[in-house]
């Protein structure tokens, strides 16, 4: 059990270490400020207390006060929602619409591509080869701007970092031609944020 974050109402999470939608929430946490209880659990494990929570038993689960809630993308609107400062997502209805949309596409061409993507159907060579593939040939969205799609720190951030982390576990190293993609994440890891979000299974995926 460890815990997250530094201010606010405590939540409790539970949180696989090795799971990159679990470190999706946990950056989430980080990078709000928000205190959280992270209380880890193996995937394959049954956990009771988890399971009366979520009746899937998976991770992330969290709880906030009277409320429980699973699946990565529910749980960082609430999060936002709840704890607007800073956004992760734009104010006007349109920015929104497209950052959601780009959301739907990072998530379906590339998280979808992750040698250990549920319902995986390629190879893990081959999967990593395509995702390796596809984040070089949209190089020059990476140094467009400052954050990806924005000048401000946003949700799609907070979604990529996790992927581009796994890369070396994936076996996946970028070319020449994609270092827009590294010196982005050379920038989003530096983050106190995201530092703060690893688990130590994660800092191992770094060797």
């Amino acid at each position: 059990m460890t815990a997250i974050g530094n201010r606010r109402s405590t939540i409790v999470m539970y949180s696989d270490a090795r799971c990159i939608q679990s470190h999706r929430i946990r950056l989430a946490l980080a990078e709000k400020s928000i205190s959280a209880e992270i209380i880890d659990v193996s995937s394959g494990d049954i956990n009771e207390d988890l399971l009366q929570l979520n009746p899937q038993g998976t991770a992330p689960t969290i709880v906030d006060r009277d409320l429980a809630l699973y699946d990565a993308r529910v749980i960082t609107d609430y999060l936002d929602e709840r704890y607007p400062h800073p956004p992760f997502m734009p104010i006007d209805p349109v920015s929104r619409a497209r950052t959601r949309l780009a959301l739907f596409r990072l998530e379906s061409d590339w998280y979808s591509l992750r040698p250990d993507a549920p319902h995986q159907s390629l190879t893990a060579k081959e999967s990593a080869r395509q995702l390796g593939e596809s984040l070089t040939a949209a190089a020059p969205v990476f140094s467009a701007m400052p954050y990806f799609f924005g000048e401000e720190y946003s949700i799609l951030d907070a979604t990529l970092a996790p992927l581009l982390w796994r890369l070396p576990a994936y076996g996946i190293v970028l070319p020449k031609a994609a270092d827009p993609v590294a010196q982005y994440a050379k920038r989003i890891f530096a983050r106190e944020g995201f530092q703060e979000s690893l688990s130590d299974a994660e800092r191992e995926m770094e060797q």
